[in-house]
Order: C-alpha cells, then structure tokens, then sequence
C-alpha cells in the first residue's frame, strides 16, 4: 500500500474543485416558493505550508423574487428587514453575478476545473441558488450543480457535533450568539470550521507519512 504527500495547492488537494463556503438566508425552507434574501461567499486559498486559509468574503442582499413567500418566523430568527429603504439589495440576477464573478475569477486563478459548495447542510443553500439559477435563467454558474462539501458530516466525524454553534466551540474557534444568522458571520464561521477540518486532517497525515519507508510514500521511488 502506498501514500501519497498531502497537495501543497487547491486543484490537487480537491480533484480539480475549488471550495467555495456560502451562506444564504431566506423566507423559509422551500426553495421553490421562498424567497432568496441574502447571500454571502467566501473563498479559500491554501498557504505555501500546505494549510487552508480564509481568503476574501462577497455578500449581497436579494431583493425577493415576485410572487415569493417569506414566513415571518423566518425573519425573526435572521432579523432581515425586507423593506428597510437602507438594505441595498439586488435583484437576483444581479446577484448572482455579483457572487459569482469573483469566484470565476478565484477558480481560474487557482487552475480550478469547477467551484464546489461547502455549506453547512450544503444542500440547503445549494438549492436555493440553483432555484435561483432556474427562474434567472442564468447560464454561468460556478458550482457544480449537485455535488457539495458539507460541514455537518466533516464535523460529525471530526468532533461529533453536527450544529454549528456547537461544532465550532470543539474546533476551538468560538461563536458570537448575536452575529449569528447573518449569512456573512455563517458563512464565515463555516468556512473557519472547513479549513480547521482540512488542517487536522493534515496535521495528522503529515507526521504518519513522515515515519513511513520513501518506497511507501513515493511509488516513484520503488519502481
């Protein structure tokens, strides 16, 4: 069996994906009927050391789509005000493309093939950007259109705790009670628990392989 050095660089370390961690905050839970009222991004970049670190953070808020539902439970729990005359928001097409261009461009410079999610039940706030993708008709997205990273699952293997909150008090990084539910401190925070996830993994990797035989390590080698 052999082992292979942990990529220095993101195209090796994820098969061609770049990660990028997103956050949205909606009007509910269905994707299709719900509206889409904040998103923010943050991209990744790995250190010449090998670890991932928190790079830049992109954030809009949406302007609800027509038609849409906003469940005012789900208000309380974000404190979105929809109609504040000083909120900024976009509609989501433009968006869209204010998240998604700085990523194109993070992805290209990284060599990246594809972004791919990482989320905190990802699969919740994929699907509310690829509804919106579908009722903007939007043809230039990023991501992958199913695949994710899911902090839930890393956190439950790595610490045993699946609720952010939770989760990032066992990496050690702390949580803010009043900062939370903004899509900007989550996403940030996943982000955090993504890399310190990643960095364990490493650090745990590195030292193992360093007390391996180099034909063990390096196939190369033993040819």
């Amino acid at each position: 069996m052999h082992y292979f050095p942990p990529a220095s660089t993101l195209v090796d370390r994820f098969r061609g994906f770049y990660p990028v961690v997103v956050d949205v905050e909606t009007g509910g839970f269905d994707s299709q009927r719900d509206a889409l009222l904040e998103i923010a991004a943050v991209t990744l970049e790995m250190r010449a050391d090998g670890r991932l670190v928190r790079a830049n953070t992109f954030s809009t808020h949406v302007v609800p789509f027509p038609g849409s539902n906003i469940d005012p439970r789900s208000l309380e729990i974000t404190g979105i005000d929809p109609t504040h005359p000083l909120r900024m928001a976009l509609d989501e097409r433009e968006a869209l493309d204010f998240i998604f261009d700085p990523i194109r461009r993070a992805q290209k410079s990284a060599d990246c093939q594809r972004a791919i999610l990482v989320g905190h039940n990802a699969a919740f706030d994929l699907n509310f950007i690829n509804a919106a993708i579908r009722r903007t008709g939007h043809k230039r997205s990023p991501f992958h259109p199913f695949s994710t990273f899911d902090t839930v699952s890393l956190s439950g293997l790595a610490f045993g705790q699946t609720v952010l909150a939770k989760s990032t008090m066992a990496a050690g990084l702390g949580w803010d009670t009043k900062s939370a539910h903004s899509a900007v401190y989550d996403a940030e925070v996943t982000a955090d628990l993504f890399c310190s996830i990643v960095n364990r993994w490493r650090d745990l990797h590195v030292p193992a392989m360093e007390r391996l035989p180099r034909d063990q390590i390096d196939p190369v080698a033993a040819a």
